[in-house]
C-alpha cells in the first residue's frame, strides 16, 4: 500500500442546510487522520449542482495487486509494439549511456 488514492463523495444539492450539516460532519469524521479533504462545488444549471468533497486515501492491497497486474500488461504492450516497429523499419534501439536510462535509436 504505498500510495494514496484520490476519493470522492458527493453531496446532493437539493437538501436542506440541517441535512447538509450533518451529512459534512459524518463525512469529515469518517475521513482518515492524513486525508487532506478540500470541497468544491461543481456542476451546472442544467444537471444541476452539486457538493464534492476530495480526500486521499490509503490504497487497498486489491487495488495495489490490479494496478501492478494492469502496469505490467501495459509495459508489456509497449514492448511487444516497439519491437513490432523496429522490425518493420529496421531499426535498433539500445540504453544511451548515462543515467537517464533512455532509448536511443540507431539505424
Amino acid at each position: 500500500m504505498s500510495r494514496r488514492v484520490k476519493e470522492y463523495v458527493d453531496v446532493e444539492d437539493h437538501v436542506s442546510i440541517d441535512d447538509l450539516i450533518l451529512k459534512l460532519s459524518e463525512i469529515r469524521d469518517s475521513l482518515p487522520e492524513d486525508a487532506n479533504p478540500e470541497m468544491r462545488l461543481r456542476g451546472d444549471e442544467v444537471f444541476g449542482r452539486r457538493i464534492t468533497i476530495a480526500y486521499f486515501r490509503a490504497q487497498t492491497e486489491e487495488e495495489a495487486e490490479l494496478e501492478k497486474r494492469y502496469a505490467d500488461a501495459a509495459r508489456e504492450a509497449k514492448e511487444l509494439e516497439l519491437q513490432r516497429l523496429q522490425a518493420e523499419l529496421g531499426l535498433v534501439c539500445y540504453a544511451a549511456p548515462g543515467k537517464r536510462g533512455k532509448l536511443k535509436i540507431v539505424a
